[in-house]
Order: structure tokens, then sequence, then C-alpha cells
């Protein structure tokens, strides 16, 4: 395959994935957008996101208090998940992005700018702006069937901000961001260029794929990418294994989040623990029904389909079977991509306990089922993270050679 023009896309024959859409002034505009971004986050910790009237009383909370309130109800797994994923990822993933970028322009080094950008890749599925923006819509409409709740300029920012870091990672082409690193420190004498011819004896060896920046190579497993230096692999080592024991310990977590519980409201000195289907059940008998809806499909589907779709996965893949490969990995990637939606009922719980903290008048503790249920999220993610669907594909494979990616022209996108 040839190298793509602005507008072209290059996707996979085999399952119509799509590989990489190239744009235009990608890097300039991606630029752009994560100083916004940075700017954006800045004012969405220090300015407060919601404020919270009952009886006279007022309490406020931003993204800075969320984490100290779990931690003064002796929770510091469920501080250290919500400062993590609304505080931490999103700017050290925006702060990179940048970072790599104005990198390019300077005198940083080659082993910084891979540095970067591997992490950046990582942090990826760690930075949860959008899915605590849910969670922040399902605890303001809880409590304004309670009190008086009024927005503040931090929420507002952090709707910014989501916009903001979408059309980033959608107007990014990564392999251009690679690219622009490859051939600086080339061009510098620096790093062996991409396209250098491998050693004969390496010919005839069937390519394989960096895994952290995505450059084939026509070498053996082992070897070192000629771009960012990571060891090449064609599958990901021992993955059967690592994702049954996560799948597993998940599947044995998510016990005890349904049957302890995950909160205690109390109001006017009354009030009762109240588990995930109990916060549904009261949802529903408050005639909230989208939200009831809503919090059933995110704390007990979406963990059950992960749980399922990746155990059916794993036993196809060991059966070897070459049936429906298509939608099985369809399947993954919609396992791999709701999986981190299940933190709502997390997100919620901290706003929630941040806000109402009145004593008697009305406050929220949390429950051990709430760290279990964090940690049922959490190991699903690592196994989704760990599995490898292209071992699937590897049956496939033995009996005829893969084709290679096709190049599909579309619209130019605008500079």
């Amino acid at each position: 395959m040839g190298a793509l023009r602005p507008g072209e896309v290059a996707a996979c024959t085999r399952c119509g994935h799509v590989l990489r859409r190239r744009r235009r002034r990608s890097l300039q505009v991606v630029a752009a957008l994560s100083a916004t971004a940075l700017l954006l986050l800045l004012v969405a910790a220090t300015f407060p996101l919601l404020t919270f009237r009952l009886t006279g009383q007022e309490t406020q909370t931003s993204l800075l208090h969320l984490p100290v309130a779990f931690e003064d109800q002796d929770m510091p797994l469920l501080a250290v998940a919500v400062l993590a994923t609304t505080l931490l990822a999103p700017l050290a993933r925006v702060g990179l992005t940048l970072g790599v970028l104005l990198g390019l322009r300077t005198h940083l080094s080659r082993a910084t700018l891979v540095y970067m950008a591997r992490l950046r890749d990582r942090l990826a599925p760690w930075a949860m702006i959008e899915v605590f923006l849910l969670g922040m819509f399902v605890a303001y409409t809880r409590l304004a069937a309670l009190a008086e709740v009024q927005v503040g300029l931090g929420l507002y920012a952090l709707g910014a901000l989501m916009l903001v870091t979408v059309a980033a990672d959608v107007w990014l082409d990564e392999h251009t961001m690679w690219d622009a690193i490859g051939r600086r420190e080339a061009a510098r004498g620096l790093a062996p260029a991409p396209s250098r011819k491998p050693p004969f004896t390496l010919l005839h060896q069937p390519p394989i794929g960096c895994d952290e920046c995505g450059l084939v190579h026509q070498g053996s497993e082992g070897l070192a990418c000629a771009r960012c230096s990571s060891p090449l692999r064609r599958r990901k080592p021992q993955m059967v294994a690592r994702t049954w024991a996560l799948l597993a310990t998940a599947a044995v977590l998510y016990i005890p989040a349904n049957v302890y519980p995950v909160m205690t409201v109390i109001r006017l000195a009354r009030g009762h623990p109240s588990t995930i289907l109990g916060g549904v059940q009261e949802l529903i008998e408050y005639r909230m029904w989208p939200l009831a809806a809503l919090v059933f499909v995110a704390s007990v589907l979406v963990p059950v389909l992960k749980l399922c779709g990746l155990g059916l996965l794993l036993v196809l893949t060991q059966r070897r079977s070459p049936a429906r490969l298509v939608d099985r990995t369809r399947l993954f990637r919609l396992v791999d991509f709701v999986g981190r939606w299940s933190m709502i009922d997390v997100f919620m719980l901290a706003v929630l306990t941040a806000l109402v903290r009145m004593g008697v008048i009305g406050s929220v503790t949390p429950g051990w089922g709430a760290v279990a249920f964090g940690s049922v999220v959490v190991c699903t993610m690592l196994a989704a993270l760990s599995f490898d669907p292209r071992v699937a594909w590897d049956v496939s494979e033995e009996e005829a050679p893969a084709p290679t990616p096709a190049r599909v022209s579309v619209a130019a996108v605008p500079a």
C-alpha cells in the first residue's frame, strides 16, 4: 500500500476496521485543540462544579474536592480511582500530546518524544471526562429532586473540555505524528529511517507490526522497532492466561459489588443502605424512568456483557474456532468500548458524597460495595486490554495468507 494522501482512508479488507484516516494539518490543529483543552481543564479543576443548598446550608464541590471526600470517608481506593480518571489521566494525556507536538519543533531528544507518545497512548482508556459528565448528570438529577442545585463554571468548562478532547482525538492522525518523529530523527542522522531495507535473512519472514507506533517491519519477533525501539511482538504474550485471570477476578468481585451496599443516604436523621439494584428501584419509585434505565444498563447490564462477552471470546479462541470471526471482532470492540462507562456509578457517588455532607439533615456515605464495583470495572478494562483478537484470526491465516489493507478514497477533509 502506498502513502495515503489527505482525505484518504485505509481499511482492513477482512473486518472493515479503519486502520488510518489521513487528515490535512492534523498536527497543527491538534496542537491548538490541546492547548485549549489544557486551559479548560485548569478552569474545571479550580471553579465549582455544583452548588447544593438544603435547609439554609450550602456546599460546593470541584474536581479537586471529589477524591478528598472519599478520603474523608476512609475510602482511599475510590479516592485514587476518581483522582486518576478525572484529573491526573486527562491532564497527563493533554499535556503529553502538547509536549510531543511542541517537541517536534524543538531539540527534544528522540527517546523523550517516543516515551511521551507511548505513555499518551496508554493513558487513553483511563481519561474518563465524558463518563464523569454522565455521572454528574445522574447525580444532578437525583439532587434536584431533593433540594436546590446550581451549576457552576467548572461544569461548563468540563463540558467544553469534553468536546475539545473528542475533536482532538478525531482529528489526530497518530501515524502522522509517529512519522514526524521518525523523519526528524532520520534527517538528523540519529535514527534509522523507517524505509530502510531489512537484512537479506529477514526478507522472507512475514511482516510484523509494532504494537506501540504501528510501523510494519519485515523482520522477526524480539527485534527493536526502527522508529520507537519497542520490542516487536506478533501477539500479546500469555494473552489467554492473563485475560482469564483478570476476568475471573472481576467475576468474583461482582458478587460483593451487588450484595454489599454502595452507599447510605441519610435525610432528616432517617436512611438506610442501598445496593446497586436498590438504587435503581429507588429511581423507579421516584418515577425517574430514563435515569433508572441508564443506571441499570451502566451498572448491571454492561458488567454482565463484559464478563460474558470476554468469556465467550476466550473459549472460542482456545478452541481455535474459525466461526464468525468478523462478528467476534466487533463484539470485542463493543466490550472494549463500553467497559469504562460502568464508572458512572462511582462518579455519581463521588459527587453525592462531596455535596451531601450535612450530618443528620442530609448526608451520603459510600459503602464497600462501591469499592468492589470499582474494582470490577478496572479488572474488566484490564482484561479487555490484555485480550488480543488477532489470535482468533490466526486459524484462518494458517489456511490462506492475509490480504493487504485496502485504500479507500473519500472526500477530502477541509484544512
